[in-house]
C-alpha cells in the first residue's frame, strides 16, 4: 500500500459572520461576530484531485444546514497526501512484498499446533492401515508457517507450463525446494535479508568463526518413511562429495583460507561444518543458491549437501553388493555404457526423472520431466504445516503441460490457464496479459528484480584471442565509455516497456550490498553522453577512422571489431544488442551482434572465447551469497579462468591481476571470514569498484522482465501481491507455495 500523509485542519463549529464597521478616519474595518446556530443536517463532500500521477489529495468537505434554511460550509477540510513509491508510479501492478512467516525454529517462539490434521485423501490411508498417523509422519518439529493471507482449503492442481526436459529450473523455482534454510519473505523490515529456517530448525557459529552448527529436525523423514539425519547429511559428503569420479575436484562454498571445510556429525540431528580459518558465510550458502542449497536442485549434480543414503547405497560401487563392476552392470542394463556409470548413478539421484528417489519436497514426482505432463503429486512425509495444525500442501498435484514453443506457453497464460505463473511468460505481452484478465479470470502481477542487471554486457577481462580486443576490453577507459554511448531510456521504453530503471548493474538501494544511493551509483558511468565518450576514445589514442567513421584497431589490421554474443532466452537480448550497435556508431565502434543457441553461448563463455557477453546478474543483490555472474560462480562471465581458480582453490586467481582485480578478490575472499556487519561493509566496497571499472555494462535493471511477470488464477489463494524476484532466492518457492490453495469453488482446478 502507499505511504500517506493526513493533515487535518479543524476549526470550531459555528458560523463566522463578517460585519464592515466605520472607522473614526472614514475608513472601514473587518470584525468577525461569532454567532452560534442549531445544525440540522450535515453533508460530506469527498473531492479527489490527481496530482502529476504521484499524489491523490482528498478534500473532505462539510455543508452544514442551519435553522433560517441558510447553508454555509464549515471550514473543516481533510487533505489527504498519498505518496506512491516509485515502483507503483511504473506500474499499478508492482505491489507491496508480502508472504508467509515462518513460526517455528531459531528466531521464534517455537510454535507448534495442539493437534496436526491432514487431506482427506492421505487421511484415508491412515484409516485403511496404509500409512502412519501425520504424527509419526512428521514428528514433533514440523515447519510450521503462519501463512500469506489465510488457513486454505485441500484438494486440486496447480497448473503451470514448461518447455522440455531441461526446463528442470521450471520446478526447482516454484516446488522442488529444500535447502535447510531460506531468506525472509514476509514483508517485513528483514525481508529478503534475515535467515530463516526451512529443512533445518537453526544454526549458530562459534564466536571464532571455525565451526557452524546445524540443526535438523526431529523426527524428519524422507518420502518414504525413512528418517532424514545427519547421516544423510555426512554420507554424501564423504561418498559423494568426497569421491573422486563423482565429484572431481572441488566448490569454493567448502573451501576457506584455500583449506577444504569438512562436514562432522555430532548426533542424530545435529552436524558442525568445521574450518581451519573464520567461516562465517556457511549459512548464506545453505540459505541462497548454491552447491549446498538442496537435494532436490542439485541431485542430478552429485552436489546438495545432503542425499538419501539409505536408497543410493545399492548404487555406489563402495557400497553395492559386487561393488563397481555391479553398478556398471546396473547402468549397462539401464542402457547406458560402462563408462558412464557415474552419470547413471547421478540420474538415479535426480527428482526429475527417478520417481523411486526419495525426497523431502512437498511433492513428489509422479511422472518424470521426459514426459508431455510432467507431474508431482503430495508427498505423505512433508515437514510443512501451517498454524492450524493441517499438514502441507494444500494442492494435491502440480502439473505441468509441455508448450511446442514458449508463444504457446503465453497463450495459454493469457487463456487462464495456469494457476500461477512467471517462468517463460513474456514482457512484452504484458498489455494482452491486462486486456484479457477478466476473461481468463488472472491477475497479473509484476515483480520487479532487484539485482539491478537484467541485460548486462559482461566485458570479458581474460580475452587472449586477439591482442589488440583483449588490451581495449581490459582498459576501464574503453569500457567506460562504451557504457556512456548507450541510450538506455529507449532500450527501456522499446525493451522493457519502460518498466524498468536504466543505468549501471548496481543492486537496489533497498537490499543488503547496495554501494549507496541509486542517484549516484545506478548513474555511475551509466549516462547517456556521447559526447564525453568520443573524448575519451580519442584519449586513448583511438582517433584513426575508415570512410564509415568506425575506429581503426592501433595494430594497423585494420577496423576496430568488438562482438556481443547473445542467447536465446526470456528476452530478445538480440533485438536489445541491435540498439547498443546503433549506439555504437554514434562513438565509431563497431558491434558485431551474434545470436547463439544458450548452451552454445554458455560452451564459449567457459572457454573464454567472447569479448561482451549479454547476461543477467543473477541473484547478484547477495555478492556473496549467488556470486554466479561476477566472481566464482560458474556462470562468470566476467573472466572464466579467474572463477575456474577460486572456485577449485578458494583463492586469489593467477592471471591478469591488475590491482582492483586483486582488490575485488581480496574482499570477496576476506568476507567469507568475518561477521555479517563486517561483510556487508566488504560487499558495499567490492560493489563499489565493480561499478566504477564498468567490468559489467549496465543497461535496465530491477524490472520485472526476468520471470517477474506473473499470473495468478483468481481461483488460488495466499497469493502474494509481490515476490522477491531473484535467482539467489528462488521465486516463488520463497513465497512457500505449499501454503498456496485452490478455493473450494473452483470449477477450473479441482
Amino acid at each position: 500500500m502507499a505511504m500517506s500523509t493526513i493533515i487535518k485542519t479543524s476549526l470550531i463549529s459555528t458560523i463566522i459572520a463578517a460585519v464592515l464597521l466605520v472607522g473614526a478616519c472614514g475608513g472601514t474595518e473587518t470584525v468577525e461576530v461569532v454567532k452560534e446556530v442549531e445544525v440540522i443536517k450535515e453533508v460530506e463532500v469527498v473531492k479527489e484531485v490527481e496530482v502529476a500521477g504521484e499524489t491523490v489529495i482528498k478534500e473532505v468537505v462539510k455543508e452544514v444546514e442551519v435553522a433560517g434554511e441558510t447553508v454555509v460550509v464549515e471550514k473543516e477540510v481533510i487533505v489527504e497526501v498519498e505518496r506512491r513509491s516509485e515502483e507503483a508510479v511504473r506500474s499499478p501492478f508492482i505491489g507491496e512484498l508480502e508472504g508467509p512467516t515462518v513460526i517455528f525454529g531459531m528466531g521464534t517462539d517455537n510454535f507448534v499446533p495442539a493437534k496436526y490434521s491432514e487431506s482427506p485423501d492421505l487421511a484415508a490411508l491412515v484409516a485403511s492401515g496404509d500409512l502412519p498417523s501425520v504424527e509419526d509422519r512428521v514428528g514433533p518439529e514440523p515447519h510450521v508457517i503462519r501463512p500469506t493471507h489465510e488457513i486454505g482449503v485441500y484438494g486440486g492442481t496447480w497448473e503451470r507450463g514448461f518447455i522440455g526436459p531441461n526446463d528442470t529450473a521450471n520446478a526447482i523455482r516454484a516446488v522442488n525446494h529444500d535447502r535447510l534454510f531460506f531468506v525472509d519473505v514476509s514483508g517485513g523490515p528483514d525481508t529478503g535479508s534475515k535467515i530463516v529456517p526451512n529443512m533445518a530448525k537453526g544454526f549458530e557459529i562459534s564466536d571464532d568463526g571455525l565451526v557452524t552448527t546445524v540443526h535438523l529436525r526431529k523426527g524428519h523423514r524422507w518420502s518414504d518413511g525413512a528418517p532424514f539425519t545427519a547421516d544423510d547429511v555426512v554420507w554424501w559428503y564423504e561418498n559423494m562429495y568426497l569421491h573422486e569420479d563423482i565429484y572431481p575436484g572441488s566448490r569454493y562454498e567448502l573451501m576457506a583460507g584455500g583449506e577444504p571445510v569438512e562436514i562432522v556429525k555430532v548426533n542424530e540431528t545435529t552436524f558442525n561444518f568445521v574450518s581451519k580459518s573464520p567461516n562465517y558465510i556457511i549459512p548464506t550458502f545453505m540459505s541462497q543458491t548454491s552447491a549446498l542449497s538442496g537435494h532436490a536442485r542439485w541431485g542430478k549434480s552429485g552436489l546438495g549437501l545432503f542425499a538419501p543414503a539409505h536408497y543410493l547405497k545399492q548404487f555406489h560401487p563402495d557400497f553395492a553388493d559386487g561393488g563397481l563392476a555391479a553398478v556398471k552392470k546396473m547402468a549397462v542394463a539401464d542402457d547406458y555404457g560402462e563408462d558412464e556409470w557415474v552419470t547413471w548413478f547421478k540420474m538415479k539421484n535426480s527428482v526429475f526423472h527417478n520417481k523411486e528417489l526419495p525426497a523431502l519436497t512437498a511433492w513428489i514426482l509422479h511422472t518424470p520431466i521426459t514426459e508431455p505432463s510432467w507431474e508431482m503429486v503430495r508427498n505423505p512425509y512433508s515437514i510443512w504445516m501451517d498454524e492450524a495444525g493441517n499438514q502441507l500442501p494444500y494442492m494435491d498435484k502440480v502439473r505441468m503441460r509441455l508448450g511446442e514453443d514458449l508463444e504457446v506457453l503465453n497463450l495459454r497464460g493469457i487463456a487462464g490457464e495456469y494457476g500461477q505463473q512467471a517462468r517463460h511468460m513474456d514482457l512484452m505481452k504484458v498489455p494482452v496479459f491486462i486486456e484479457n484478465m477478466d476473461k481468463g479470470g488472472y491477475d497479473l502481477h509484476l515483480d520487479p528484480t532487484r539485482h539491478g542487471g537484467d541485460a548486462m554486457l559482461c566485458v570479458n577481462q581474460g580475452f587472449e584471442g586477439d591482442e589488440e580486443v583483449g588490451k581495449w576490453l581490459r582498459t576501464a577507459d574503453f569500457r567506460r565509455a562504451r557504457s556512456l554511448s548507450i541510450d538506455r531510456d529507449a532500450i527501456n521504453e522499446v525493451m522493457f516497456l519502460g518498466l524498468g530503471v536504466p543505468g549501471s548493474v548496481a543492486p537496489g538501494s533497498d537490499t543488503m550490498f547496495s554501494p549507496g544511493p541509486e542517484e549516484v551509483y545506478r548513474k555511475m558511468w551509466s549516462t547517456h553522453d556521447v559526447e564525453t565518450a568520443n573524448q575519451m576514445l580519442d584519449g586513448l589514442g583511438l582517433t584513426e577512422k575508415d570512410s564509415e567513421g568506425y575506429r581503426m584497431r592501433t595494430d594497423g589490421k585494420g577496423r576496430l571489431i568488438i562482438e556481443m554474443q547473445t542467447y536465446l532466452s526470456f528476452m530478445n537480448f538480440t533485438k536489445m544488442g541491435e540498439m547498443v550497435k546503433e549506439n555504437a556508431k554514434d562513438v565509431g565502434i563497431y558491434l558485431d551482434v551474434k545470436e547463439y543457441e544458450r548452451s552454445l553461448a554458455s560452451t564459449r563463455r567457459q572457454a573464454n572465447e567472447h569479448h561482451i557477453h549479454v547476461e543477467v546478474t543473477w541473484g547478484a543483490e547477495d555478492i556473496y551469497g549467488h556470486p554466479v555472474v561476477f566472481f566464482p560462480g560458474g556462470s562468470n562471465c566476467f573472466n572464466q579462468s579467474l572463477a575456474t581458480d577460486f572456485r577449485t582453490s578458494g583463492e586469489q586467481p593467477s592471471a591478469w591481476r591488475t590491482p582492483e582485480i586483486e582488490k575485488i578478490w581480496d574482499l570477496y575472499s576476506r568476507g567469507k571470514t568475518v561477521d555479517t556487519a563486517a561483510r556487508v561493509k566488504m560487499g558495499q566496497e567490492l560493489w563499489r569498484i565493480v561499478l566504477d571499472q564498468v567490468y559489467a555494462i549496465g543497461t535496465v535493471g530491477q524490472s520485472p522482465a526476468i520471470q517477474g511477470v506473473r499470473v495468478a488464477s483468481r481461483d488460488l489463494g495466499n497469493i502474494a501481491d509481490r515476490h522477491i524476484n531473484s535467482a539467489g532466492k528462488d521465486n516463488p518457492a520463497s513465497s512457500i507455495p505449499e501454503q498456496y490453495y485452490i478455493k473450494a469453488d473452483s470449477k477450473k482446478f479441482r
